[in-house]
C-alpha cells in the first residue's frame, strides 16, 4: 500500500534546511521517496496543510516500566518498586508506551529496570509485544535489569531506604558485585534480550545513602562489564553523574554517559577525544519535582543539578556527541520534547537539537535505517505546527505521527 504524505514543509535534519513544499511517498513500511516527481495513481494521499514533517524522534533515556497512570505521589518518593507486581507494572507500562509515541517518539531505550522482577526482563517483553502490533508503542531498546552493586544507585531497595532483608535481589535482577558476578549479571541480560546494558558507576541524586560523584564500580568490574557486553556486540551505557565515575567509564571503553553532570573541563575533552556520547537528560532540572523528596535527598538535587546545566553547556561548546533522552518518568511519560528545548537552553541551535534526537541517537544505536526523511529508510514521520528550526518549542505540538507506514496519530 503506498500513502503520498503532503505538507506545507519538512526538515532535512542532517543540514537543518526546511524545505517548501513537502511530499512524501510511504510504500508498506519504508518512505519510497521524498519529493517524488510522481506518485503512484493508487496512492492514497493525505494533506496535512500548514505543518512540518520530521523523521521520528528518539528518547536514549527512559523507563517506561515505572511512572504514568495509578503512581503514588511522584516518583521521588514513590513506592511503586513494593506495591506493584510485574504484571500490573507491565500493563501500566503499555500506557505509559502509547503516550511516548503519540508524543512523537519512535524508538527509545529503555535504560534498565530498577524494581524486583523474579528475574524477568519486562522491558524486553514489552517491545516484543510491540512489535507484534499488540500495543501502540515505540521501538524499544531494552537493557532489561540495570547492573548495579550492591547499595548502588540503581539498587532498587535504594529509593526507598528499605531495611535489610526486605527485597533479597539475585544477580539476574541486577545486583552484582566483583567481577564473576558482573559478568554473569551481564550475560544473564544478554541471554534473555538485552539490546544494550545499563550499569550504575556514580552514585545518584534520586537514591538514599549514595553521593551523586562517587565511584560505584570498580575499574576492574567496569572493564569487565564492557568486555563482557562487547564481545556480544552490545553497547553499554552508565549512569555517572560524578567525574571519577565517567572518567573511569571512558577508560574502560563504554559507550555512552547518562547525566555527566559533574564532569570537569578535563573530563570533557577526553570524552570527545575518545568519541564517547553523552546523554545528559538536562530538563530533569526544571521538570523533575523534588517537593516531596526527603530533605537530604532536595539538598543533592539543588546541589547537581546547577552544575549539570553549565556542565552541558561546556560539553556542547566541546563537541561531544550528545543524544536527547528524558529520564522519563523522572519527568512526566509525554513530555519528552522539553528535553530538546532544555539543549537549546543551554546552547545548542534548534537545528543541532534535532539532530541530537534523530541522527546522533541513530548513531548512538548503530543502526542506519532511521533518524532522517530519505528513501529507503523507515517511514517513521511525525508533523509539528511552525518551524522547528526557529522555535524548538513547537516539538511539544505533535500533530501526526507515522510509525512503521501505519499512521498512529492525526488531526
Amino acid at each position: 500500500m503506498s500513502i503520498l504524505l503532503r505538507a506545507d514543509r519538512w526538515v532535512d535534519v542532517d543540514t537543518g534546511e526546511v524545505h517548501k513544499p513537502a511530499s512524501i511517498l510511504v510504500r508498506d513500511n519504508l518512505i519510497a521517496a521524498v519529493d517524488p516527481a510522481e506518485a503512484p495513481a493508487d496512492a492514497q494521499v493525505l494533506d496535512l496543510g500548514d505543518v512540518t514533517l520530521l523523521p521520528g524522534l528518539m528518547d536514549m533515556e527512559i523507563n517506561l516500566l515505572i511512572g504514568g497512570p495509578d503512581t503514588p505521589s511522584g516518583l521521588p518518593n514513590a513506592m511503586h518498586g513494593v506495591q506493584d507486581d510485574p504484571v500490573y507494572r507491565t500493563l501500566r507500562a503499555t500506557v505509559n508506551a502509547r503516550t511516548t509515541l503519540h508524543a512523537g517518539f519512535t524508538t527509545v531505550r529503555n535504560l534498565g529496570l530498577m524494581v524486583k522482577t523474579g528475574g524477568y526482563l519486562l522491558d524486553v517483553d514489552l517491545g516484543r509485544a510491540i512489535e507484534q502490533g499488540w500495543v501502540e508503542g515505540p521501538r524499544i531498546v531494552g537493557a532489561g535489569h540495570a547492573v548495579t552493586p550492591t547499595g548502588g544507585h540503581l539498587d532498587p531497595t535504594m529509593f526507598q531506604r528499605l531495611a535489610p532483608h526486605i527485597m533479597p535481589l539475585s544477580v539476574a535482577e541486577g545486583r552484582a558485585n566483583g567481577v564473576p558476578e558482573v559478568r554473569e549479571c551481564v550475560r544473564y541480560q544478554i541471554k534473555y534480550g538485552a539490546e544494550v546494558i545499563k550499569i550504575s558507576a556514580s552514585g545518584g541524586v534520586m537514591s538514599h545513602g549514595t553521593v551523586a560523584g562517587a565511584q560505584q564500580y570498580s575499574d576492574e568490574e567496569l572493564a569487565a562489564i564492557v568486555d563482557e557486553a562487547h564481545r556480544a556486540g552490545v553497547r553499554v551505557a552508565a549512569h555517572a553523574h560524578g567525574d571519577a565515575g565517567i572518567r573511569a567509564c571512558v577508560r574502560a571503553g563504554v559507550d555512552c554517559i547518562e547525566h555527566g553532570s559533574l564532569a570537569t573541563d578535563d573530563t570533557i575533552a577526553m570524552m570527545v577525544e575518545h568519541g564517547t556520547f553523552l546523554v545528559p537528560t538536562s530538563y530533569l532540572s526544571e521538570g523533575l519535582d523534588v517537593s516531596k523528596a526527603a530533605p537530604a535527598l532536595q539538598k543533592k538535587a539543588a546541589e547537581v543539578f546547577p552544575r549539570a546545566r553549565e556542565t552541558l553547556r561546556k560539553a556542547i561548546a566541546a563537541g561531544v556527541k550528545i543524544a536527547c533522552g528524558t529520564d522519563a518518568p523522572a519527568v512526566p511519560h509525554g513530555d519528552n520534547a522539553k528535553e530538546l528545548w532544555a539543549l537549546v537552553d543551554r546552547g545548542m541551535t534548534p537545528a543541532r537539537a534535532l539532530r541530537a534526537a534523530t541522527v546522533v541517537g541513530a548513531e548512538l544505536l548503530g543502526v542506519d535505517d532511521r533518524g532522517r526523511l530519505a528513501a529507503g529508510l523507515l517511514a517513521d514521520i511525525i508533523a509539528v505546527p511552525g518551524d522547528p528550526t526557529a522555535d524548538i518549542t513547537v516539538l511539544q505540538d505533535v500533530r501526526f505521527v507515522m510509525k512503521d507506514g501505519r499512521i498512529v496519530k492525526q488531526p
